[in-house]
């Protein structure tokens, strides 16, 4: 087993999240923290990925502005996704020398984490060929984007528990226009405790990357 430490940090913004991501891939590297699973509800905000098209924002600056929502240019591949409060928020950091250096099994073990909490809630999710993340039918519940820095992972998944489905309105999310987004609340018909699934996603995280959570 590989050690590994859960931190949560409730709800808070963007900016300081992504901060202590980037301090953390430094303490990885350096083996001075061990493997590290951020979980955080954000306030609302879109954040684009490197290979984001602008006019996927489908409304102006102001317009963000007037709904309380910030933007942000990040690292993550992908194009623009949305976080907000009702939504977990993962950010493993994670030293691939240990995990393998293969991304594209860490992007299915992201999927695998998310589609074991699922099926508790009796709910079957799928990967869906040509598109990274985990899906309910033909909408998309959770979405994945990473960054990868000297092999110690970053930025991670987000997990529509209950969060603010019209704000997805807003934007192409993930650049995917065909197909919709979801979330456990519409799923299930009632909001979930956020808790409940943050305590799954812990227990299934340990799991699929054979981690033992030390304090």
């Amino acid at each position: 087993m590989i050690p590994g430490k859960v931190i949560w940090l409730g709800q808070q913004k963007y900016s300081d999240t992504w901060e202590l991501q980037k301090q953390l891939v430094t303490k990885v590297r350096e083996g001075e923290e061990p493997d590290t699973l951020l979980l955080v509800e954000h306030d609302p905000v879109l954040t684009l990925g490197r290979s984001s098209k602008k006019e996927h924002i489908l409304v102006s600056k102001e317009s963000l502005a007037e709904e309380g929502i910030d933007l942000f240019e990040v690292e993550r591949g992908g194009d623009v996704t949305y976080h907000g409060p009702g939504q977990l928020v993962g950010y493993p950091i994670l030293d691939l020398n240990r995990h393998g250096r293969d991304l594209h099994l860490l992007l299915r073990n992201y999927e695998e984490v998310l589609l074991r909490t699922l099926s508790d809630f009796n709910i079957k999710g799928r990967r869906f060929p040509g598109y990274t993340g985990v899906w309910v039918k033909d909408e998309k519940i959770a979405a994945i984007g990473v960054a990868v820095e000297h092999w110690i992972t970053y930025h991670g998944f987000a997990f529509n528990v209950a969060p603010n489905l019209r704000h997805y309105r807003l934007i192409v999310p993930c650049g995917i226009s065909e197909y919709g987004v979801t979330s456990l609340e519409r799923v299930l018909g009632q909001a979930p405790d956020l808790a409940v699934i943050r305590e799954r996603v812990i227990e299934y995280f340990a799991e699929v990357f054979n981690l033992s959570w030390v304090s």
